[in-house]
């Protein structure tokens, strides 16, 4: 553990609580390089979990109308540790609100979205 210039204990401060609180918070920038990075589609998720992480199995169902009688490859396999699959809810969450503010709701339930001709 490194100590400050006073050497006074790390949990400790030398600013009163109310200054403190008054500070600006300093926002993150992080740098994203994706210059490698290989997009795909995919309409198909399955999550799964062990106490320690979270899986997420992405893939292309050919027959969404069909799930049962359909076999789906799983393209991509992210694993995630809990406290990232939480910010990553949160932040599906609040771009799903802006979509849905911005176009309506969306229908999940893909029977409910299909159109049937008339004969």
């Amino acid at each position: 553990m490194s100590a400050k210039k006073d050497d006074k204990p790390a949990d400790e401060t030398t600013e009163p609580a109310a200054e403190a609180a008054q500070a600006p918070a300093q926002q993150q920038q992080v740098k994203v390089n994706d210059d490698n990075v290989a997009a795909s589609y995919a309409n198909f998720c399955r999550v799964s979990s062990t106490p320690e992480e979270l899986i997420l199995d992405l893939g292309l169902n050919p027959q969404p109308l069909d799930p049962a009688n359909t076999e789906i490859n799983v393209g991509q396999r992210i694993i995630l540790n809990h406290y990232t699959a939480k910010r990553l809810l949160s932040a599906l969450s609040m771009a799903l609100q802006r979509h849905e503010q911005a176009f309506g709701v969306l229908e999940t339930d893909i029977r409910k979205r299909v159109v049937r001709q008339q004969t």
